[in-house]
């Protein structure tokens, strides 16, 4: 018997960045198998940069892409849009309604309140993992956790790392989950030749504290190639450290080392430099390193999250967060045994290869969602 077509809302608050790029790829897959998915977004994020992905994205939501207001923390949407998601669950039928972030989830389950047959899967992304306990934010995202884990039908972990820190923040689960690790097409694999003029690193991703940009540029310095010259690094993207960032530059005499491009995308971006560095101060497990892992560039990385997932037989040289002395170290041992770094990429590829493909992540999501059609009857 053919499997079950489905019904199913993916709701979620972030416009960019790897959740959304998560959502996109699950939701053409999804497609493609004959399921009808529709998208919750949020109206508060109606930038262009966000209407031209969702543009993208609509050939493949057949059931339509509908905003409410999604404020980034607390805010009044937090009382009317679990109501809408509800009306509209119900409105189109829904079978599956799959939160993404702490705020998708929140709605996502909220709108099971009160009956209907819809079935909630969660998808943390790091979201509510990055609240401490200690912190106002935190408390009430917690204690939301453990309340509505009542209307969860089952929560997956992009890591295994986010599961544990879940259990250690919020408590075990008392719904299934399952560790289903992000994924990529098999045109991602397609090795990404540096550009004649590339420079010796290259950071892709936001310019942002928690992303660990300051603690890269501090490392840059005395980094140099084998004949003595400096060490370059391009920083492809954009975010609210962009003028503290040529700041801190200028302050230490880099300027002529240190290129900053506007956002693009990541694979054009990677072409800018010979070795992908991603100074992370937390993460979940970032899109970022198994793109540059399958670019096949050298990636230096640092031991947070899941990316020692990633890394598998090469996590012994990831760096720890925020520590700009190792970080310079990695980047100078990287420059003067290119050999090594090379060697280390190529098996740090097989490992990607095999472990995150995007057919792997969509058909085990599917296979969660049928699951939980086959109990809930």
């Amino acid at each position: 018997m053919a499997p079950r077509k489905l019904r199913i809302l993916q709701v979620m608050r972030a416009p960019v960045g790897g959740l959304f790029r998560h959502v996109a790829d699950l939701t053409r897959w999804l497609d493609a198998q004959g399921h009808e998915i529709g998208l919750v977004v949020d109206s508060l994020a109606n930038d262009s940069q966000t209407e031209t992905l969702l543009k993208g994205l609509t050939p493949y939501a057949k059931l339509g892409v509908h905003s409410f207001a999604m404020p980034r923390v607390l805010g009044a949407g937090d009382l009317t849009t679990p109501f809408g998601v509800r009306r509209l669950a119900q409105k189109l039928n829904i079978d599956v309604l799959h939160g993404h972030g702490a705020k998708g989830g929140f709605y996502a389950r909220l709108a099971r309140l009160g009956g209907g047959k819809a079935v909630a899967v969660y998808t943390p992304h790091g979201g509510v993992l990055h609240f401490a306990k200690s912190s106002t934010s935190g408390r009430i995202f917690h204690v939301l956790e453990r309340w509505l884990m009542a209307q969860t039908g089952a929560i997956v972990f992009e890591s295994a790392y986010a599961k544990a820190t879940y259990a250690a923040l919020i408590g075990e689960p008392n719904c299934p989950t399952a560790v289903i690790h992000n994924g990529l097409g098999a045109s991602e694999f397609i090795p990404v030749p540096p550009a004649p003029d590339a420079a010796d690193f290259v950071f892709v991703g936001e310019l942002r504290e928690l992303k660990g940009v300051h603690v890269l540029i501090d490392a840059l310095v005395g980094v140099t190639r084998p004949d003595g010259t400096p060490a370059r690094l391009v920083m492809v993207g954009d975010g609210d450290r962009h003028d503290a960032l040529v700041a801190q530059i200028a302050a230490l005499g880099l300027a002529n080392q240190v290129e900053m491009l506007h956002a693009q995308p990541a694979r054009q971006g990677f072409a800018r430099g010979r070795v992908a560095v991603v100074p992370s101060l937390a993460e979940s497990l970032p899109y970022i390193v198994l793109e540059s892992a399958a670019a096949q560039l050298p990636v230096i990385s640092t031991r947070v999250g899941g990316i020692p997932e990633i890394f598998g037989s090469t996590a012994a040289s990831l760096v720890p967060a925020g520590d700009a002395a190792a970080l310079r170290a990695a980047m100078q041992a990287t420059l003067d045994d290119p050999a090594r770094a090379q060697a280390e990429m190529v098996e740090r590829l097989a490992h990607v290869q095999a472990h995150f493909s995007l057919e792997r992540m969509a058909g085990d999501i599917e296979a969660l969602y049928l699951s939980l059609m086959q109990t809930s009857r």
